[in-house]
């Protein structure tokens, strides 16, 4: 089944739209979300959240539409946001018991306990915590109502190393009984490396790729010589190339059966380098 399903799903937001987003997160995963900004990652969290309807194509999201099974949906996501969407005026505690309530699985226990090990006071104003503290608030709230999957966007760029090791321990330990789901929107590409399964990849409202992170690697090749040599590379295969002056440089499809010239440099891309060449080759957007 998976935990999200999209199928052909599309989305207009003014002049910007999201086409044909297809792909499935299994159970017991984490997806990182990766794109420059305005390529649609916020839009396509939010289209799983049920905030947004898609104008065509199917999504489902624990065996549910999160439109028609509105309430079953969000009952089980656990999200943390960019934007705010607590009351700041009100305690930490106050917003947890306001907004738990909607929440078949809301422990106050469990969201006492984390606030212990993320280093926050109940009963501070939100209003008057840092943005790292407000998403460690967020964090703690969406745990503490035992969702199944975790929607995180861009959290961890505001969160200090220390924390950010512990957010690693516990989204790993999130997914471990093999029955929820991650999507974790970033720019850090490091984060990704160590611990996403998949990475979609969005560049202008379009899926570039989503594919399990171990595959991504013998997906693809840097192919280095002279300029010559790398133009004889089927035009198929060939997904971006950078000229210099005493040579060239080609990001290219791989496989098994791929054959090169010996006297051509090839190496393993690293994940920087495989969204670094799909970005330029869809229009020169960097990440």
């Amino acid at each position: 089944m998976g935990v999200i399903r999209l199928e052909h799903v599309e989305k207009k937001l003014g002049n910007f739209r999201l086409s044909d987003i297809s792909f499935v997160l299994p159970e017991g995963y984490i997806l990182g979300l990766v794109g420059a900004n305005g390529s649609g990652k916020s839009t396509l969290i939010r289209l799983i959240m049920g905030l947004y309807g898609a104008d065509a194509g199917e999504i489902s999201v624990l065996g549910a539409n999160p439109k028609t099974q509105e309430a079953q949906v969000k009952d089980q996501i656990g999200f943390v946001l960019p934007r705010e969407i607590f009351a700041g005026g009100c305690t930490l505690k106050s917003n947890a018991d306001r907004y738990g309530k909607y929440y078949t699985g809301y422990d106050p226990g469990v969201f006492k306990n984390y606030c212990g090990r993320f280093g926050l006071s109940m009963e501070r104003p939100l209003g008057k915590l840092s943005r790292g503290e407000k998403l460690k608030f967020q964090l703690a709230f969406a745990l503490s109502h035992a969702p199944k999957l975790l929607l995180l966007d861009e959290p961890s760029a505001n969160f200090d190393p220390e924390f950010r090791e512990d957010f690693f321990r516990i989204i790993r330990e999130f997914i471990s009984d093999g029955e929820h789901g991650v999507v974790l929107a970033t720019h850090l590409i490091p984060d990704l490396e160590r611990i996403a399964d998949y990475v979609a990849m969005l560049d202008g409202g379009k899926l570039v790729f989503c594919m399990e992170r171990t595959k991504l690697e013998d997906s693809y090749r840097i192919v280095s010589g002279e300029a010559y040599k790398l133009r004889l590379i089927p035009k198929e295969r060939v997904i971006a190339m950078e000229s210099y002056e005493y040579g060239a440089r080609a990001f290219v499809k791989h496989s098994k059966h791929a054959v090169y010239d010996p006297e051509l440099c090839v190496s393993v891309p690293t994940l920087k380098e495989i969204m670094y060449y799909h970005a330029k080759k869809e229009g020169g957007r960097h990440l």
